[in-house]
């Protein structure tokens, strides 16, 4: 039972995942490590499989759909986010000026962006995709975007984060399908 003394108990869920992921960050073992790596509540790694093609192809479109209609924020790919379960990495996300000087300074943001975008691959389950989703709502995110493999987009807003909305509050131009 002693060693059950000895473990530590996480006081700031936020402070903890941003060192450790600046530790892992830091770590050369990896640096070159393909996939997708995320943590746990507790700072353990999470792998994902490298993604396929057309899960890039689909980020890519994000970044310019959002950059036009939303040339006043920043457009991040792969964008690692503090929740309350570990550090998730968003896809894509968007960014204010404003937002990003706040939560930025570390190798992760310490709260969610205004939009955050799941593009789903064929190893995500809805489980998994639902969580995501309740975190970063949780963590301060406005929208919460799912784009499935098809191209077709899936809007929720904080306002009501269970139930899909036809279009972006905040960003009305995006399509309900992206191009194929």
């Amino acid at each position: 039972m002693s060693a059950l003394r000895d473990l530590a108990v996480i006081k700031d869920q936020t402070a903890f995942n941003l060192d450790r992921w600046d530790a892992l960050c830091a770590d050369p073992l990896w640096a070159d490590v393909e996939g997708k790596m995320e943590t746990d509540r507790y700072g353990q790694i999470i792998m994902n499989l490298p993604a396929e093609p057309g899960h890039g192809g689909r980020q890519a479109d994000l970044v310019y759909l959002l950059k036009k209609a939303l040339p006043a924020g920043r457009v991040i790919v792969e964008c690692p986010v503090s929740t309350s379960e570990g550090v998730k990495v968003a896809d894509t996300v968007w960014v204010s000026a404003r937002r990003h000087a706040q939560i930025s300074g570390r190798t992760a943001f310490s709260a969610a962006p205004e939009i955050c975008v799941e593009v789903l691959s064929p190893s995500n389950t809805r489980n998994e995709i639902e969580e995501k989703r309740r975190l970063y709502f949780e963590a301060g995110a406005k929208e919460v975007w799912i784009c499935e493999s098809t191209g077709r987009m899936r809007f929720f807003h904080r306002k009501s984060p269970a139930a899909a909305a036809a279009a972006s509050a905040l960003c009305p131009q995006m399509p309900t399908r992206l191009p194929e």
